[in-house]
């Protein structure tokens, strides 16, 4: 039996996941907001579906969106970038990253703007294989499914979709 640290555990993950999201498309294990976390932002599934629009399979049912569908992936004017669920500031663009695989990349978040969730299998499945482990990043306030934490070229990334974010340009 091979000894695996939380490193190596972690960087694993990553590498798969990343290998998962470029390769078909992710869905989160439990769906936005319906886990026992007490989140501020609060809706029916009606007003969700209301306000999100076509991104509501996105955001609450914790698909990704098609590479390239959106325009924020190549983004690199200064700014914000807000959760379009409840508008808590996600990224700034000084932490985005511009590679062309058709996802948002940023190198770390606002802090205290999002909560981390288990996506995929157990970490130890039955079959030994730690790696079919993705992490999932959600809103803090919303609960609404933002993306993924991945091993990218080398760098541990936020890989985030377009869909889940608003971008409000930095003023001149």
């Amino acid at each position: 039996m091979t000894d695996i640290n939380r490193r190596t555990l972690l960087q694993g993950s990553a590498i798969v996941a990343g290998l998962s999201a470029m390769g078909t498309q992710a869905k989160a294990a439990v769906p936005a907001g319906r886990d026992a976390f007490d989140y501020e932002v609060q809706r029916t599934e009606q007003e969700w579906r209301d306000l999100l629009g076509d991104d509501y399979r996105v955001m609450r049912e914790g698909k990704t969106e098609k590479q390239f569908s959106n325009p924020l992936w190549a983004n690199s004017t200064p700014g914000d970038y807000y959760c379009k669920g409840c508008d808590l500031h996600q990224y700034n663009s000084a932490l985005k990253i511009n590679l062309t695989k058709g996802w948002l990349f940023f190198t770390a978040s606002e802090p205290n703007s999002q909560l981390m969730s288990q996506d995929g299998r157990p970490v130890m499945a039955e079959d030994g294989d730690p790696f079919g482990v993705h992490i999932e990043v959600h809103c803090r306030r919303c609960a609404s499914h933002i993306g993924h934490i991945l091993l990218v070229e080398g760098r541990v990334l936020h890989c985030i979709n377009g869909s889940s974010l608003n971008f409000v340009e930095a003023a001149a």
